[in-house]
C-alpha cells in the first residue's frame, strides 16, 4: 500500500514556474514507477510524465517536453515536477501517481488526491 500527498501547486503568471512535490508513504516506493498526470476542468485525465524506480529513465508528453522535468528522491519518498515556462493551457489538476511502468500505458494503482496549478496569462 503506498499513500501519495502532492504539494506546490499554487497560482502562477504565464511563463513562471512551479514545482510539485508528492510525498509516499510506506517502504516499497523505491519498487515503483511513479507519474504525473493532469486533468483540466470538462476534459480527460492526461499522462504528464513518468519516472522509472531509479530516476535513470523518464518520460513527457510532447506539450510539455523541454519545460517539465520530473525527478524523484528515494530517500525522501518524494517524486518532484518542475515546470517551467508555464502556459495558461497548462492550468489543472496535477495528481501523481504510482505504478508499474512510468509512461502513459503504465497500470497506476495508487494516486494522490492532487493539486491545483492555475497558470494566468
Amino acid at each position: 500500500q503506498v499513500q501519495l500527498v502532492e504539494s506546490g501547486g499554487g497560482l502562477v503568471q504565464s511563463g513562471g514556474s512551479l514545482r510539485l512535490s508528492c510525498a509516499a508513504s510506506g517502504r516499497t516506493f523505491s519498487s515503483y514507477a511513479m507519474g504525473w498526470f493532469r486533468q483540466a476542468p470538462g476534459k480527460e485525465r492526461d499522462f504528464v510524465s513518468g519516472i522509472n524506480w531509479s530516476g535513470s529513465r523518464s518520460y513527457y508528453a510532447d506539450s510539455v517536453k523541454g519545460r517539465f522535468t520530473i525527478s524523484r528522491d528515494n530517500a525522501k519518498n518524494t517524486v518532484y515536477l518542475q515546470m517551467n515556462s508555464l502556459k495558461p493551457e497548462d492550468t489543472a489538476v496535477y495528481y501523481c501517481a504510482a505504478g508499474n511502468i512510468p509512461t502513459m500505458s503504465g497500470r497506476y494503482d495508487y494516486w494522490g488526491q492532487g493539486t491545483q496549478v492555475t497558470v494566468s496569462s
